[in-house]
Formats: C-alpha cells, structure tokens, sequence
C-alpha cells in the first residue's frame, strides 16, 4: 500500500491566533450589541415572575419516583438514571500521615454538557446566556450556559421538552469549537463526575427566546462582580476560554510546574470505595434528612420544584445541603510585576485522579471554628482576617443549583506579602500565573471546580493572564 501524500494545502495551523484576539475584543467591550449591562437583572427578574418557580422541602415519603433501596439504603430513581446518593468510604495515605472517613456521595457517572454558543455581532463574539431556574440556587434564576444538561436529560430520559439548542453542540459539524474538555465537578460532593465543557462558535441564525440572551465577555465579567448572579456552569465553562499570556514568565517554568504537580499525585495514595448508604458509619437517616452526628459538613435532603420553562415542569428530587457558607480564595503576590496565584493540592474524595489544583483556601470556616489557630488550615485566617485593601475581588457566588441546596461560597482574591504568604511556600503548595491556569485549564482534571470559578473572575479582579 503506498503512503498518501499530503500537499501543503491540505495542512491547517495548529492553533487560530486570531481567536485570542477576538475574544479579547469581547472582554473589552462592556456593553452589547443586544442587551444593555443595567439590563440584566430586571430581565432575570422578569423570568422569575414570567415563570411559576417554587421550591419546597418535603420528607424523604413524599419524593415521587425515588426510594431508598432496601438493604443498601441508596436514594435511588425508579428509572435507574439519572443519580443515586450512596455511601464513600476513603482512605488517603502519603508518606507521613493516613487520613480516613465515610460520607454520602452522589454517583452520577453520565457526562452532562455545558456549552457556551459564540456569535458575532457587529464584530464583536457575543455569548448566548439563558436564564435558567435551579432548585438549589437561594434565587433559584441565575445566568447559565446556553445549554446546561446531563446526559440523561439531552437524551430524554425525563420524557420532557428537548433541550434548547443542544443541536450545537452533539451534532458533528455544527459550528467551530473553540473549547472542549472534561472538567471535574465538587469532588467532594461528586464521585467521579465530569461534565463536557464546550464553547463553540455559529454563523447561523438561532432561534430567539425570552430566556436567552447575547452578552459580550465584558458584561459578564461585570455581571460576576454581583453576588448570585452567574452561576456555576456558565464560571467553570468561561474558565477555558483561550486569552494571550501577557507576561510569558513565572516563579516555575511550566515544566516544573508538571513535574511539582505529578509528584504532588504521586505522593498520595487515595482509595475511595463505594459502599452502602446505610452503613456509612457517624450519619444519621431521619424522615427529613441524612445528617452528620455532629452536625458538621452538609446533609441530604428532599425537595419538590416547579419550574414552567423546564424541559419537566415539575419534579421531586434529593439535594446535598451544607451546613454554612464556604469561603474559597486565592492568596495573590506579585513577583517582579508578574501577579501569581497560591494553589493547593487538594484531595477529594470523588476525584477521578487523586488530586487537582485548589484555591489557597477552600474551606466551609464553621467546621474548623472550634479548632485553635495552630490546627486551622493554612492561610484560612489570612482570608478571614483580610483587610479592604487588601481584597482585589469578592462576590458571593452559588454552587451547582442542580444538585445542592443553598451552597453559597464567598470567593475572594487576597492580595499578601511574604510574612504572610512566603515564596517557599508549605507542602502542597505552589506560586503560579494565572496564564499558567489558562493553559492548564484547557485540559481536563487539573483544576478543580473552585479554582476554575476563580480563575474566570480574574478579570473582575483586574487580573489578566
């Protein structure tokens, strides 16, 4: 068989330049072509009065298709889809210390897609924002992705309406992809779960809807300086967009960054074994609740959810309920001009691959309250006890509405010094640019839910890659 021969015509660059370029248009154009900034709230608003929203609690009887199964004690759905909550059993070693625990987890191992669809108008990318109800969001309509579905529900498992817009991104050769991984969810909410993060480009024309509009990447930045407004699948989706490296140095060269983070991997040894819900030892079941003895962590609850614009108006589900509010931060130093973020090597329990890249500090503060100041994590009080000055960003945001109730977190980014936060970091830790982030992002299982959420509030940080 002979070789085929390539002419040089058949060859394609590697990477379109000018797409950073465009999309750095997008981030400095603060307002649209379609929908004023001032605007967005009142629409928000007006979809939540347009549509008949309710959430409400209910006892684990009165969940409708759901069941915990005899013997294993799993909240299971009649249907076999969509999740479960069953029991995780850890054990995480290194060469120093071995930490176990029990938990409920949610398995969910379908991949579900959250997809961004870009549009130029007047030659600025546009990107369709939907205002979509969760039953776990506190304002139950925050800004989502244009398509936000688990595989379950895009496939038609609920016997509901077709997910708006899908077509975009499961059709092949719809529009041109400029973002496509897999990206991990709260490893310790989640076990194993991953949702296909995608930003893909359309010259056709889309349908309108009242629920959906364009919006340029600068009013977004703006709309995430407000509390509860842009909610979790739009933040981690927006994480992967390619921008420039404006600085092209930093504290490690990205080879010792790898090679820091494989050793890092490699020194933990995580077993996470699945196990009943039922013997998930130092949790409790009553008619309302599956709560930790000490009342610490979260708990599982049910509610019951109205939603007319739903592809199901109405359902019943289980939700995961923390106990209080999180705080998740990233402690800043600008080193020779260059700003660098403080990551962590974090361990959670629901990880596909041991460990990803954390904020600074990612911790829900009341469960550490009781503990004295040498036993609380590193840097928590640094971000607790911050000064205004020293604050570049802070907005409240909401955790994924879909699967948690009320999971709010405070995110912050911490500007220190090196009393505070030194260039030698402790074990665990390492300075990173945030173009460093940019690039890592792109690829999935690096950067944990968290740390991408920050990573897309930079900008309203005045912080650039």
């Amino acid at each position: 068989m002979s070789a085929t021969t390539l002419t040089p015509a058949a060859l394609r660059p590697r990477r379109d330049g000018s797409v950073v370029e465009r999309y750095a248009r997008s981030a400095a154009a603060a307002e649209g072509a379609v929908m004023r900034t001032a605007d967005v709230p009142a629409w928000l608003e007006e979809r939540r009065r347009t549509h008949a929203f309710r959430v409400r609690r209910i006892p684990f009887t009165a969940l409708r298709d759901w069941d915990f199964a005899p013997g294993t004690g799993n909240l299971r759905h009649s249907s076999g889809r969509f999740f479960t909550v069953e029991g995780l059993d850890v054990t995480v070693a290194t060469d120093d210390r071995t930490t176990h625990w029990q938990q409920p987890i949610i398995r969910q191992p379908e991949v579900g897609i959250l997809g961004l669809l870009v549009k130029d108008f007047d030659g600025i990318p546009h990107f369709l924002m939907q205002a979509k109800m969760e039953p776990g969001n506190p304002n139950l309509v925050q800004l989502s992705p244009t398509v936000q579905a688990t595989r379950s529900n895009y496939t038609g498992a609920h016997r509901g309406a077709s997910v708006r817009h899908i077509e975009h991104f499961v059709a092949p050769g719809a529009g041109r992809i400029v973002a496509d991984s897999l990206q991990s969810e709260h490893g310790s909410w989640f076990h194993g779960k991953s949702n296909r993060n995608m930003v893909v480009e359309t010259d056709a024309e889309v349908e309108h809807s009242d629920d959906f509009r364009w919006l340029t990447l600068g009013q977004i930045t703006e709309l995430l300086r407000h509390d509860g407004v842009v909610n979790m699948d739009t933040r981690t989706v927006l994480s992967t967009l390619p921008f420039a490296d404006a600085h092209g140095r930093a504290h490690r060269t990205d080879t010792e960054l790898l090679s820091w983070f494989t050793a890092q991997r490699s020194r933990h040894t995580v077993t996470a074994r699945r196990i009943p819900l039922a013997d998930v030892a130092g949790w409790t079941r009553d008619d309302h609740t599956v709560v930790r003895d000490a009342g610490r962590y979260f708990r599982v609850v049910a509610v019951s959810a109205e939603a007319a614009n739903r592809e199901v108006t109405g359902w019943t589900q289980p939700l995961f309920e923390p106990v209080s509010p999180g705080v998740a931060a990233f402690v800043l130093r600008h080193l020779d001009g260059v700003p660098h973020l403080l990551v962590h090597a974090r361990v959670e329990g629901g990880f596909l691959d041991t460990v990803e890249m954390g904020p600074t500090v990612q911790y829900t503060p009341v469960n550490y309250a009781h503990l004295p100041s040498g036993d609380r994590p590193p840097f928590l009080d640094l971000v607790l006890g911050a000064a205004p000055d020293r604050i570049r960003y802070e907005a409240v945001h909401s955790e994924e509405g879909g699967r948690f109730l009320n999971a709010e977190s405070r995110y912050l980014v911490v500007e220190a010094d090196e009393t505070q936060a030194p260039l030698d970091p402790p074990p665990g830790y390492q300075w990173v640019t945030p173009g460093q982030l940019t690039t890592l992002v792109r690829h999935g299982h690096y950067l944990n839910v968290q740390a991408r959420t920050l990573l897309a509030c930079l900008p309203a940080a005045g912080l650039t890659a």
